[in-house]
């Protein structure tokens, strides 16, 4: 094995024994805790695909130094030393370690894959038949009636790791399945491969409509990650062990410990390797090396200087509305009814924020275009909903409609923006509009015409309250293998669509994110959601779970399903409320809107032939319950707004597992019914039909929980049985932390700025407590750009709470004002309650409920960008 060093790590040459096929290894270590290991062909047939556009920003890295070498492998180490890497030279294997103790070996087993591309011209000509069937097997695959020729061969790559001392993983979404990945040694592997699923199958590890390959491993002393950047089709098996750690101090006959380790197989179809060991230690660091690896980096004008700086950021921060309520349905009839449901939300005092149209507001499935007689004035539909502060989204797919008369068809063909089939013409599959050309987003001159025909002046109709769904974009092709593209359909470049199927969407996405985004010159937030996805997805906007089913079932797996896609990145993200297909029944329905009101992304949604659904439609108390879990969420906004701050600048999800706050607790690690909203908030959605009590598990031994409908104080480290009936909705408040409130909600988010806000202070059991609140205008790009934003941090010691600037870089200044401070977990009050404001000392209006612990201070009015001071 031959090696080379330089500042951005090592080089070394891989020989495969049997083949003699020579492959390059590349080793390098960024800055903040990954290792990268890059492997791919040393002579090539043809250059090999490599993701673009995911990794964004240069990535920085440590130079390698050599801390011993023997003759069969060499020991690395870097920055501070406390990591280190041994390369073995034959059989070829890396281990990981950290101060001693090893975290990850790669190709323990020794089973590297890598298929090396053959020159078609230089096949094999064999005269057996036997030699001819073998051949065309590699080199040609049928599926049913498909043919799917692979131009240079067979190309698969696969590696196996072993993550040691963990028997817990998480991630490589999208699945409907447990949130703790499954071993797979006796089932199917978990499939990465984006596909249109109607009404997918739930405890299953086929593909759905996005994929993420990254895995995250836990064990109470460490997190870690595996992300594996390839964007063909993927399998990853798991398989959970227990190892032998031999202690030669040990007396002969002792028994070994035994300790756990899990093994964990990635193969893909084509591409090259591009594994990075995210090295945590903390769930936190993680949630970070991750969203430095696929979040963004702007420059802008920092704080007024004329010197740019770079602002990362992660998760996309949301424009607040689209944090509100959505309502959709396959498909609203008409303007009439759009105004109508519209009006019944009003009528029956339930907030929300946009109205959704599906396919069928379009002219015959043409995106970009309106039916004239359904829909005959879109311009002034929009400026109805906008007098209310509200907004409407539109559907727009992949596929083009393939109609000579008309223009975007034309000039779509004219400009070259299909994908092409393997004899180089546009390829035709059938979906919504019949026969459809697919545009190549994988083109950035494609990207650019597509973003261009969100302009105002292009897009007949459109306001700029308009915003835009990209559905079918894995992509859904209802002719083809798997109701998909055939693997030998043709991007830009050359490149077979098997080599960047699970990035189709992504690219689609990312090409309606640039054309809102020029749309508003830049200056405005886009809000886009996207059904296919990929890694970086995160950065673009929101994305749901796709094709789910009125069940209790699908209500209770749509919770593991969004917390595997919050672990990996994919933060902005929810499930259709009420189920997609079939009619819920009105208790499901209840249970669906609390559950989706404490969810990241919160949508109603419905197939054409399921009954209508809109809330008032199901009687007083099934209405009067659903508003209620509404309004509910609105009133959190300013804790949900904070937690999407902490998001897109510190990658850490609002919707979180258990385990991720209370990472030793091993009673935590499977539990995937109840999750954290931030680090304030525990939530335990009801998912089962007739229930009259629920079970929650308390984490924490340390903890204090307080019931945040009656205000019981609760200690961790137990199980609760709590009753519970049709309007309950079952929230705890965690010792130690400052939850903001509006004290109401009014029709949409617009109306929240007329509310004050409520702090809840619930102390922990050393009387303290700390929380944050985030502000801006909540739609541009102020925030970024000209550093208008408020970051406030409540802090209670010592019988005082304190509010103060965590940002001074800060220049928003907001009217908001705090009315009411509740403060939980009170033992007694010695002394009335004082403001301390500048050197002025007030009184303040309280009421102390002994029993309860509960001390409200009310009619207050206090500025919420001032420093203030109130002394218990």
């Amino acid at each position: 094995m031959k090696s080379y060093f330089t500042d951005g790590g090592a080089s070394l040459e891989l020989c495969e024994r049997d083949s003699q096929d020579r492959l390059s290894l590349q080793i390098r270590a960024t800055q903040n805790g990954t290792i990268r290991v890059s492997i791919d062909e040393l002579q090539l047939v043809k250059p090999r695909y490599q993701v673009s556009d995911v990794l964004v920003g240069e990535l920085r890295y440590e130079p390698l130094r050599v801390e011993w070498k023997k003759e069969d492998c060499v020991c690395l180490t870097w920055g501070l030393g406390q990591y280190q890497l041994l390369a073995f030279f034959s059989p070829f294997k890396l281990e990981i370690s950290c101060a001693g103790e090893e975290i990850v070996t790669l190709n323990p087993g020794n089973k590297l894959c890598f298929e090396t591309l053959q020159d078609p011209a230089s096949r094999s000509s064999s005269n057996s038949s036997e030699g001819d069937e073998n051949c065309c097997g590699l080199w040609k695959e049928t599926f049913r009636q498909f043919e799917d020729i692979k131009a240079n061969g067979p190309s698969s790559v696969g590696l196996d790791l072993s993550l040691h001392g963990f028997n817990h993983t998480y991630g490589v979404p999208e699945h409907a399945d447990t949130l703790l990945l499954k071993d797979t040694s006796v089932s199917e592997a978990y499939r990465l491969y984006n596909l249109d699923v109607f009404g997918y199958e739930i405890n299953s590890r086929l593909g759905l409509y996005g994929s993420v390959p990254l895995l995250l491993a836990h064990k109470p002393e460490r997190t870690a990650g595996v992300f594996w950047l390839n964007s063909s089709e993927t399998l990853v098996d798991v398989k959970y062990n227990t190892e032998q750690n031999e202690d030669e101090d040990e007396p002969p006959g002792k028994k070994s410990r035994i300790s756990p380790r899990t093994d964990v197989r990635w193969i893909s179809e084509s591409g090259t390797i591009d594994c990075f060991i995210l090295l945590g230690p903390t769930p936190a660091q993680v949630f970070s090396q991750y969203a430095q690896l696929t979040g963004k980096c702007r420059c802008r004008l920092y704080n007024g200087c004329a010197r740019n700086r770079p602002l990362l950021s992660y998760q996309a921060l949301p424009p607040l509305f689209s944090l509100g309520n959505h309502q959709c349905r396959w498909n609203y009839e008409d303007e009439a009814d759009v105004k109508a449901v519209d009006a019944g939300f009003d009528l029956h005092g339930i907030p929300y924020d946009v109205i959704w149209l599906d396919i069928e507001h379009t002219d015959g499935k043409r995106y970009f275009t309106w039916d004239s007689k359904r829909f005959p004035n879109p311009a002034e539909l929009q400026h109805h909903l906008m007098k209310k502060k509200r907004k409407l989204v539109v559907i727009s797919d992949p596929h083009i409609k393939m109609d000579p008369d008309w223009s975007i068809y034309c000039e779509a063909k004219k400009g070259g923006h299909f994908v092409k089939n393997r004899e180089g013409f546009d390829f035709e599959g059938t979906c919504w509009p019949g026969e459809s050309c697919y545009l190549d987003f994988s083109s950035s001159k494609t990207r650019l015409w597509y973003a261009r025909q969100f302009s105002l002046s292009k897009y007949e109709g459109s306001t700029e309250s308009l915003f835009v769904w990209n559905d079918m974009n894995e992509p859904s092709v209802f002719n083809g293998p798997e109701q998909t593209m055939p693997k030998d359909a043709l991007h830009h470049g050359g490149w077979e669509h098997r080599e960047l199927h699970n990035l189709y969407g992504f690219y689609q996405h990312m090409a309606t994110f640039e054309g809102l985004l020029t749309r508003s010159g830049g200056t405005e937030r886009p809000f886009i959601l996207t059904r296919s996805f990929f890694a970086g997805s995160q950065r673009l906007g929101a994305i749901w779970t796709g094709d789910n089913v009125a069940t209790w079932e699908y209500l209770k797996i749509s919770i593991p399903m969004l917390l595997s896609l919050s672990l990996t990145g994919i933060q902005f993200c929810g499930a259709d409320v009420g189920g997609f297909v079939q009619d819920p029944d009105p208790e499901l329905l209840v249970r669906w809107y609390q559950a989706g009101a404490l969810q990241p992304f919160f949508r109603a949604h419905s197939a054409k032939m399921t009954k209508r659904r809109e809330p008032w439609l199901f009687g007083e108390e099934v209405t009067s319950a659903i508003r209620s879990a509404v309004q509910d969420r609105y009133c959190l906004l300013p804790y949900w707004y904070t937690l999407f701050h902490q998001a897109h600048t510190a990658a850490l999800p609002p919707i979180r597992p258990l385990w991720v706050e209370f990472p030793k607790d091993t009673s935590t690690f499977a539990v995937e019914n109840q999750y954290m909203i931030g680090g304030a908030l525990l939530v335990c959605p009801v998912t089962d039909p007739g229930v009259t009590e629920v079970k929650v598990l308390l984490p924490g031994s340390n903890e204090l929980w307080y019931d945040t409908n009656t205000s019981e104080v609760h200690k961790g480290a137990r199980s609760l049985d709590v009753p519970v009936t049709l309007t309950t909705v079952l929230v705890f408040q965690r010792g130690g932390t400052v939850v903001p409130r509006r004290t109401a909600c009014g029709s949409c988010t617009a109306d929240l700025q007329h509310y004050t806000i409520t702090l809840t202070v619930a102390l922990d059991i050393k009387g303290k407590a700390d929380g944050f609140l985030y502000l801006d205008d909540g739609h541009s790009f102020n925030y970024r750009d000209q550093m208008q934003f408020c970051l406030r941090r409540f802090s209670m010691q010592a019988g005082r709470l304190v509010n103060s600037c965590a940002n001074d870089k800060g220049l928003f200044v907001s009217d908001d004002k705090v009315e009411t401070v509740v403060i939980l977990g009170l033992k007694s009050v010695k002394r009335k309650p004082k403001l301390k404001s500048g050197a002025k000392r007030t009184s303040v209006m309280f009421e102390f409920d002994k029993k309860r612990g509960v001390l409200t201070l009310s009619g207050l009015e206090l500025e919420i960008c001032k420093d203030w001071e109130i002394i218990i």
